[in-house]
């Protein structure tokens, strides 16, 4: 904790034009709560989109809402403290650990060692007196073998016996498996209450039926059903048939087929499958309604007359041939209930095991065997987590004090130790390269606040791997003049990793570049404007002539309507066309004429100078043409900042981080021919 009685004493150093805190020493680490707020570069930063290891900063963001603030790092700087036994460790930013690293004073440090012996124990390494960066995050190989280890999820090596392991299976089959810390497959919390539920509505469906079901075998419920549905119309129908015979006699013909009917079948092959069979009645229709079971049946239902007989007719009403019409009547009530509760029967893939396993479950309490496991699995929950704290202590050794020089101070930024964790790559354009690029989500929303930086900027999409990969890119442009830097553009650029992206320009933000654009840009609009005026006086010229031609060509036609052109005129006609070319040498004469007078008499004047007059009024000329354009420019470069780019990308910056004439220079390096060439 920072001693208030002696305040610690701070180092800075000036840079972007305001002063920057020196983070250099472990003491300067512990006591940065202390620090004002306002003294520090960055107050907020995204925690994606930015060149850093993104694990490290997963753990920082504690509250997952993407941003690392000013708690979340003093948090972990006080976590860190309370774990180690010197800060100084962090300046070195070591990629391991050692035993006597650890504060072993602390009960946070003494569970950080018990875990880091934990975890070398596992990987075989029990001997070791430090751990790595990779040791910590190689989870699979710390939990291989364990059936427990605090994850929630139970797998085959949670337990011996085979019937849970073949359980476990068939809820992995069901629900899909999740993968324990272990790296095997295995149940969660979620899966196995699920398909207990789903078991459970099976059991209370199952118990509605005792007064429906109670005739028949449980196990051969689903078939009873099944050929209730299909036979039951057609038995109704040979009833409905009968009670119309009885009414009528003379529908009993009709209604037990016409011959004509019968007639058509005997020039066919039949078989019991024949359509027009199965439509016949399914015994022959009397006034006498009851219905033999085993007689006179048409032969296309005689084998599921054969199982009506014997699953369903035998069980209600006894053993018996036939069924007379009020015993149908029975028979009706009773399967319509049972079809009933068979129709509300749950469907999901636990429906579908076996009924003796599902009764098994029931019977043995499966359940309660397999969530005595899983809270003996989270009973390790706490070691678990301490395992992840030592990779969070590790990760916070080694990246710590790198993203506070990012954050608190852009140290590595302004002092071109390393780039700043905000740039994303370097842009080769135009014979220049770009260090000062950073990626966009949304390009019309960046601009509008970039525009504030006063950089030149080039917004470019980049893809790579055939169009696949994509981003978006704004580079700064801090050297050389932008004649040649326009829209569709193209050029290379490379990401932190060195994966090269092609990248084509689509939009830019114009601001001076350099003194050196300033001090020729007149001289270019002088070159530009005169070369405009001479177009323009040939153009006059050349109109001139034509018109001259035109108006003779005319007068010629005029004079002899119906004659036709003599080769007299085609000669004419040539000349005109000598003359018009002969106007625009004219024209361009006059001007360079103008300008050789122009220049004769400059050099007459500078001629009178004494010979040490002569370089003053050269570089007072030079001063007066390109003298105002640099002014401009130079306050105009003076004004550029880094904050806008940043404030774009979600960074809340809280200093005018500008970039000053020589520092912009040397963020774009122009093309220059090795030495010795």
């Amino acid at each position: 904790m920072p001693d208030l009685a002696n305040p610690h004493k701070w180092r800075f150093f000036r840079a972007g034009g305001f002063d920057q805190v020196l983070l250099e020493r472990g003491d300067d680490l512990i006591n940065l709560a202390s620090l004002d707020q306002k003294l520090w570069v960055a107050l907020s930063a995204p925690s994606t989109g930015v060149q850093f290891n993104t694990r490290t900063l997963q753990l920082i963001d504690t509250d997952g809402d993407g941003q690392i603030r000013v708690p979340e790092l003093l948090a972990a700087l006080s976590w860190t403290a309370a774990r180690i036994k010197s800060m100084e460790l962090l300046i070195s930013m070591p990629s391991s650990l050692k035993m006597s690293d650890i504060d072993d004073s602390s009960e946070a440090g003494r569970m950080i060692l018990a875990s880091i012996r934990e975890i070398l124990k596992n990987l075989g390494k029990s001997d070791a007196d430090e751990i790595t960066l990779e040791d910590a995050i190689d989870i699979e190989k710390i939990f291989a073998g364990t059936g427990f280890n605090g994850d929630g999820v139970i797998t085959a090596l949670s337990t011996d016996d085979d019937n849970l392991k073949e359980w476990l299976e068939r809820i992995r089959q069901i629900y899909g498996e999740t993968m324990d810390r272990s790296g095997e497959p295995g149940v969660s919390a979620e899966s196995l209450n699920d398909f207990a539920a789903a078991i459970g509505k099976w059991f209370e469906w199952r118990s509605s039926a005792e007064t429906v079901a109670n005739s028949f075998d449980p196990d051969g419920i689903d078939e009873v059903c099944q050929l209730w549905e299909r036979i039951s119309p057609k038995i109704d129908d040979f009833f409905v048939r009968c009670r119309l015979a009885a009414f009528d006699p003379r529908a009993a013909e009709a209604l037990n087929s016409p011959e004509s009917n019968l007639f058509l079948l005997s020039g066919k092959a039949l078989t019991d499958a024949t359509p027009e069979i199965a439509a016949l009645p399914l015994s022959l229709v009397i006034p006498q309604a009851t219905l033999d079971l085993e007689n006179g049946l048409n032969p296309a239902w005689q084998a599921d007359m054969g199982l009506f007989s014997r699953l369903i007719a035998t069980p209600l009403l006894g053993e018996t041939k036939s069924i007379p019409a009020a015993e149908w009547e029975k028979v009706k009530t009773a399967m319509t209930a049972l079809f009933d509760w068979w129709g509300n029967k749950p469907v999901s893939a636990v429906t579908e095991i076996d009924r003796q396993l599902l009764m098994e479950w029931r019977d043995k309490d499966i359940e309660s065997a397999l969530t005595a496991l899983l809270e003996k699995d989270l009973e390790l929950s706490g070691e678990a987590e301490a395992i992840t704290d030592v990779e969070r202590l590790l990760h916070y050794a080694r990246h710590l004090f790198s993203l506070l020089n990012n954050f608190v101070a852009f140290r590595d930024f302004y002092t071109k130790t390393g780039p700043g964790i905000f740039q994303c790559g370097t842009l080769y354009i135009d014979g220049r390269s770009c260090e000062l690029c950073v990626p966009v989500a949304n390009i019309a929303k960046h601009a509008v606040l970039a525009t504030l930086s006063r950089l030149y900027l080039v917004y470019c999409d980049c893809i790579r791997s055939c169009g696949t990969e994509k981003m978006t890119i704004a580079a700064a442009i801090t050297s050389g003049d932008s004649d040649q830097i326009l829209v569709g553009r193209n050029g290379i650029f490379y990401d932190h990793n060195g994966a090269d992206w092609n990248a084509t320009v689509v939009r830019i933000i114009e601001h001076p570049i350099s003194l050196r654009q300033a001090f020729w840009s007149p001289y270019k609009r002088i070159g530009k404007m005169v070369g405009e005026q001479i177009q323009k006086m040939s153009a006059a010229r050349s109109k001139t002539v034509e018109d001259k031609a035109l108006a003779s060509i005319t007068q010629t036609i005029d004079k002899k309507p119906d004659a036709k052109p003599s080769p007299a005129t085609v000669p004419q006609q040539q000349l005109f066309d000598v003359g018009k070319f002969a106007g625009i040498f004219a024209a361009i004469g006059l001007a360079v004429g103008a300008l050789g007078s122009a220049l004769a008499t400059t050099m007459t004047g500078f001629m009178k100078l004494q010979w040490w007059q002569m370089p003053l009024a050269f570089f007072g000329l030079l001063m007066v043409v390109s003298g105002p354009a640099m002014v401009i420019a130079f306050f105009k470069l003076r004004q550029r900042n880094l904050g806008p780019i940043l404030d774009a990308n979600g960074w809340a910056i809280n200093a005018r981080a500008k970039l000053n004439i020589p520092f912009g220079a040397s963020l774009t390096a122009l093309a220059k021919l090795p030495a010795g060439s």
